[in-house]
């Protein structure tokens, strides 16, 4: 063993705790939202700022606004919990390392099925991409109750709807992109 690959394995291991601690935070901080917008009433009738009664979003949408956050917060817990148990799993190896000397120098040889680490975030990566889309249509439908229907046509509506639409989609391409690059490394 030389002494690189001491280094790039120890490295490696914290480079993929923290990356795991920061999964968990995000999805945390999404789990929030989620139980924020659980707790608002939409069928409350001074929620809404709709005028036109013909705009007033009707019980359906009200459901599947309770469906999207139920279904967001299952994607978020089961990617948490995905990365807690490779989080875990990681730890479980480390203590169970045997310790390499080489000169002055000694490194943790820790031995990590990294395929099953990448399928384990790959899988995790998942969870947190389906809960940012079942949040985002959530909050398509908070816009509606609040603003009125899409198929009324209102201005305030799809100001609020189009740049969501835009943005949270290009955020989540990127985060894709980068997961399966690293995917691949």
């Amino acid at each position: 063993m030389n002494v690189d690959e001491g280094r790039t394995s120890r490295f490696g291991t914290t480079i993929h705790i923290t990356a795991l601690d920061g999964i968990v935070n995000v999805n945390s901080l999404f789990t929030l939202a989620v139980f924020i917008g659980l707790a608002w009433q939409p069928t409350d009738p001074s929620n809404s700022l709709v005028v036109d009664p013909k705009c007033v979003a009707g019980p359906q949408i009200a459901e599947d606004l309770i469906c999207f956050h139920v279904y967001s917060f299952s994607s978020f817990l089961f990617s948490s919990l995905v990365a807690l148990s490779l989080k875990q799993a990681i730890r479980i190896a480390k203590t169970s390392c045997e310790t390499r000397h080489l000169m002055i120098f000694s490194f943790d040889m820790c031995h990590i099925n990294k395929n099953a680490l990448r399928v384990g975030y790959l899988i995790s990566a998942v969870g947190s991409v389906c809960g940012c889309g079942f949040l985002m249509m959530a909050l398509v439908n908070v816009a509606q109750i609040k603003l009125g229907t899409l198929g009324c046509g209102s201005s305030h509506t799809y100001a609020a709807v189009i740049p969501l639409l835009t943005f949270v989609p290009l955020g989540l391409l990127t985060y894709v992109f980068f997961v399966l690059f690293a995917f691949t490394r």
